[in-house]
Formats: C-alpha cells, structure tokens, sequence
C-alpha cells in the first residue's frame, strides 16, 4: 500500500477516524472524569487538601510540557507508531494509577498519564490531517474531531459522575484500559502511515527540548501553583519569568537550529500563529465556566456527581449539532474567520448570560440558555480553528504542528483556570468579609443568614469571573476577524493536490509570500 494515500484512496478511513476519535476523547475527557471523583480518592488515599491538586495538576503540567516533544516523536517514529506507544502508556498508566495505595503513586500514574497523552495527541491530529484531504471530507471529519474536542470534557463529568457514583473512583481511571486496548486493536488494522526514511527524518532537536519544554512546565506550572499561592507569590513569578525566559531562549535558539524541534515559519504564518492564538484565549474562557458551574451546581444548588455531569449534556449536544451540522457543511464555502469569529462572539454570549447566575435554583432559566449558546459557539469555532493550523505544513513536520494546537489548548486552559478561580476567590472574600464582619451584625447573624451570606459571596464571585471569560472570548472574536485572511478551504491548493500544497505552500527553510 502506497505511504502517502489521497482521501479517497483507503476505503477504511472513515473507520479509522472512530479509532481517532476514540483516543481523543480518552485524552480529553481525562482533563476532567477525575475532579468528581477527587473528593472519594482524597478521603480513600489520605491526601491533605494542599496536596490535592495534584492529581490534577500532574496530568496537565506532563501533558502541556511535553507537547511538543510529543509532536516531533510522531514525526520521527512515524504517526503510526507513535499513536500505538501513546494508547498503549496511556492505558498502562491509568491501570497503576487505578491501582494505586499511595497518594504518591497516584501523582506518579496522573504524571505519566499526561506524558504520553502528550505524544498521542498530536499524533492523533497529524493522523487526521493527513488521512482527509479532500476538503470536503475533511470538513465531515474535523467536524467530528471539533465535537469530540469540545464535548469531551463535560462528557468527562457525567462519566465521572457515574463511575463514582455506581462503582468507584478508580474505574474512572481503569475506564481508559478498554478504550484504549480497542483504539490500538482498531488502530493496527485501520490506520496507515509510514516510518520517515532517514533522508525525510528530522533530528531531535535537543537543545530545543530542554529549552521549551523546559519554559512550558515552568509556565504551565506557575499557573497551576497560582491558584493556592496567589499570583504574586514568590515562586509563581520566579516560575513565570524563568518560563518565558527559557522560551525567549527557545525561539532564539529555533532561528538557527538546523532541525528545530518547532520550525519557526509554523508561528511566522499569520493565518497559523491568529488561530493559535484564539484557540488558546477560548480554552482560558471554557476552562474556567467548566470550574464554575461544577462547583455552582454542587456546593450551591446541591447537585450530585451524576446530576451535575448531566447537566452539562444541553452544552455537549450544542457542540456536536454546531460541529458536524453547521461547521463542517460551511468550512469548504467560507473563510475561517467567518466561522470563528460569529462562533466567538456566540460562546461569549453565553458566558455573559451565565455571568447573572442567582443563589437561587435556576438551571432552566439561567443554565440551560446559556450552555446552548456557548456549545453552538464553540463548535463553530473548533473546527476552522484546527483546519487553519494544521493545513498547509510539510509532511515532516505534520506532528509537532499538530502538538501546537494542543500546547494552545493546555497552556490556555491553565492560564485561564488560575486567572478566573483567583478572579472568583478575591471578588467573594470582598463580598463576604464586610457583610460577616461588620461591627453592627457580626454577633446577631443566625447560621442559616451567615450560609446565605456566603453562598451570596461564591455565586458573586462566579459572576464576575464568567463576564471575564466573556470579555476574554470577545478578544478572541476580534483575533479572528484581524488576523485571520485565509480564504475558504474550496480556494485553496489543498482541493487538487494535497502533497504538492504541502510543499508548495509551507517549507520550512523559507517563508511563504502571502
């Protein structure tokens, strides 16, 4: 069989991208099946509550580190190969993190979790990029590719919900043993790619993994540690200057590296670095409403694991109708920032509807309306957004390309968890302290009126944090529209001759004349 088919070459493409799908779905909703579950872990494994985090905050700070090493393994090993690897450390660690008894293993097994996450994402996204070309097709299959990326961490919470509810906290670790076994079954019988021969092989670029690696864990870590410690602690601004100084260093470093771990004219083409850019401002904005509304309809509205992960079904349906229907029909007529920017502006407006959110229960008043509209806008928005970054790049560089989009996604989710949550924590102590402590009513305040006070002072505080991440995804509106001036995929060299697009349009020792 031919190394490089056309999409209309392999019958089997369309089973193949299920075997894709199901892998992305596992990393995605990884992110998220755990936070139900963390309280029964907590109490099961003795964590303290500083300690928590953790299990959270090792799985993103592997996976967002370790992107783009990922990414230029799968263009090393070959695509192929390097899903295999990542499905099969991927189901090996969530076993022992399944099994452990330590709170320590724990960390150990989330860590691992996340670094090969990181080389099966990108090469699950490359696979994809260079299975469908056809423009059309790869409008149907982005569009699915979008719905898994947007829905899968609120699918992450009902599964959780249940897992937690019904068996026990582990299964949400142990789940990702079935899924994967099958991926990788599926995956060697489906999916076709070739190991580059030597000449096509890129080196690694050592320097230029320690380097940006390196900057990304300080970042991704600081912005993680910013959440308890406060953004100006110490540590976090040692930690955040130390990152961008390393990737100040990194991007030096790339300019003259003769096999640079990320090619420079990935980031130089303005199209490429605006959509980046917008993928990452979305995911600071989504993270923090997926953080809010879990905590606002269990601590407030006194949900249960598995009612609040159903209530985030009306968002996952709206992601998926707004991808597969409307997205993927229109991607092939349009230019991209036609889609993303009405897509942006569609999210931040109901991230500014849930910005009013009562004490009181009001899910269908409040909740409902506003999920429907940020999962319409988002699934607008997911799909030109990879399409833009991952077209027209060489092939040997498919899959450190493709480990950007997800660095956009991780980098941009931690930034915006610790943000907005700092955001949220800060604006309720403002609220809540003076209406406790006030001279005049500190000692006459029954329980039920000082509950009250700070339930008032949390929902508050998620208000102003979500009209935030409404302004922060109008910024992304505006990237769009500025930035972006690709025309539609149907104009583009892509429609005729994908490889020779490929080279046409993207080498990476020049740049393009736009």
């Amino acid at each position: 069989m031919r190394a490089q088919q056309t999409a209309r070459g392999d019958p089997r493409r369309w089973w193949g991208l299920v075997v894709i799908a199901l892998a992305q779905l596992m990393v995605v909703l990884d992110a998220t099946i755990v936070n139900i579950a963390l309280p029964s872990a907590q109490r099961d494994l003795h964590m303290s509550d500083t300690n928590r985090q953790w299990v959270i905050t090792a799985y993103t700070l592997a996976f967002g580190g370790l992107l783009l090493l990922g990414g230029r393994v799968a263009d090393l090993i070959g695509r192929k190969r390097a899903f295999l690897a990542g499905l099969a450390g991927f189901a090996g660690a969530s076993a022992l993190g399944g099994a452990a008894h330590t709170a320590g293993l724990l960390f150990t097994a989330r860590a691992l979790q996340g670094g090969f996450a990181a080389v099966l994402a990108p090469a699950a996204l490359s696979l994809l990029t260079t299975t469908f070309t056809d423009p059309r097709e790869r409008g149907r299959a982005f569009g699915i590719y979008g719905a898994i990326a947007g829905g899968g961490a609120a699918i992450g919470l009902i599964a959780g919900g249940l897992l937690t509810e019904y068996l026990d906290w582990r299964w949400c670790l142990y789940v990702n043993v079935p899924i994967a076994l099958a991926a990788v079954l599926g995956g060697t019988w489906l999916l076709h790619d070739h190991r580059p021969g030597r000449a096509e092989r890129p080196r690694l670029d050592l320097p230029g993994v320690l380097l940006g690696c390196g900057g990304l864990v300080a970042i991704v870590y600081a912005c993680s540690e910013a959440e308890p410690r406060g953004w100006d602690d110490p540590l976090v601004l040692g930690l955040l200057c130390g990152g961008v100084a390393l990737l100040a260093a990194f991007l030096r470093w790339q300019a003259h590296a003769a096999d640079p771990l990320l090619p420079l004219p990935v980031l130089r083409d303005r199209d490429r670095a605006g959509a980046l850019l917008v993928m990452a401002l979305a995911f600071m904005a989504m993270f923090g409403l997926f953080l809010f509304l879990t905590y606002y309809l269990q601590q407030v509205l006194g949900y249960s694991p598995l009612r609040t992960g159903l209530a985030f079904l009306p968002m996952s349906a709206a992601i998926v109708v707004s991808s597969t229907q409307i997205s993927a029909r229109l991607l092939h007529h349009l230019p991209p920032r036609v889609l993303m920017t009405p897509g942006a502006c569609l999210a931040a407006g109901g991230l500014f509807l849930m910005g009013f959110l009562p004490v009181e229960p009001a899910y269908v008043s409040h909740v409902l309306p506003a999920e429907i509209l940020t999962g319409l806008g988002m699934g607008l928005l997911f799909m030109p957004v990879i399409d833009t970054v991952t077209s027209r790049v060489a092939p040997r560089d498919a899959g450190v390309t493709s480990a950007t989009v997800n660095t956009a996604q991780q980098v941009g989710g931690s930034i915006g968890t610790a943000l907005l949550n700092t955001i949220a924590i800060s604006t309720a102590t403002a609220y809540i302290g003076p209406r406790l402590h006030a001279p005049a009513t500190a000692d006459g305040l029954s329980p039920a009126v000082r509950d009250r006070i700070v339930k008032e002072g949390v929902v508050h505080g998620f208000d102003v944090a979500l009209l935030w991440g409404a302004g922060i995804m109008l910024a992304g509106a505006a990237v769009a529209w500025t930035v972006i001036t690709r025309p539609a995929a149907a104009r583009t060299p892509t429609a005729s001759d994908p490889a020779t697009a490929y080279a046409t349009d993207y080498d990476p020792h020049r740049m393009r004349a736009d």
